[in-house]
């Protein structure tokens, strides 16, 4: 590979990597006592694919342990945030179901760094923001896609 190239991508990944550190310790700071981004980011994810999905499923999609999910989906239970209900495919597995709670707890995480995101509308253009969130979508869907090739 093109000395170039290379150094380009992990330009790339590493400025995103560093993004996605200074965003999640926002989102964070923002979270009630006791609650985690993992926490915020179950939820997030199953708002964004539609929830329904099995534990299996999420632990794939963030490409953890099915332990550490089944971890985090018995604090957001235990939290009524989501509702475990039996698959009605198959009878033995679980599907995760996220509550009007859960659905309040999302919105307000994400309000609560409404003063974060104006200080740095201020600073930067919401037009170049969200053609840069679209171009984004685009690399993540690409990588998604190959996953199951890495893996």
């Amino acid at each position: 590979m093109d000395d170039k190239i290379r150094s380009t991508y992990f330009t790339f990944f590493n400025e995103i990597g560093i993004i996605s550190q200074l965003s999640r310790t926002i989102l964070e700071s923002r979270l009630p006592d006791g609650m985690l981004i993992s926490h915020f980011s179950v939820l997030n994810h199953l708002i964004r694919v539609e929830d329904g999905r099995t534990p299996q499923d999420i632990s794939r999609a963030f490409q953890v342990p099915k332990t550490s999910m089944t971890h985090t989906l018995s604090v957001l239970e235990k939290h009524k945030l989501i509702d475990m209900k039996p698959n009605p495919r198959d009878g033995r597995s679980k599907t995760v179901w996220i509550t009007a709670k859960g659905r309040k707890f999302r919105d307000r995480a994400i309000s609560a760094m409404d003063q974060d995101v104006a200080n740095l509308s201020a600073l930067l253009d919401d037009v170049d923001i969200a053609a840069l969130s679209d171009q984004l979508a685009t690399v993540r869907k690409i990588m998604d896609m190959s996953r199951s090739e890495v893996q």
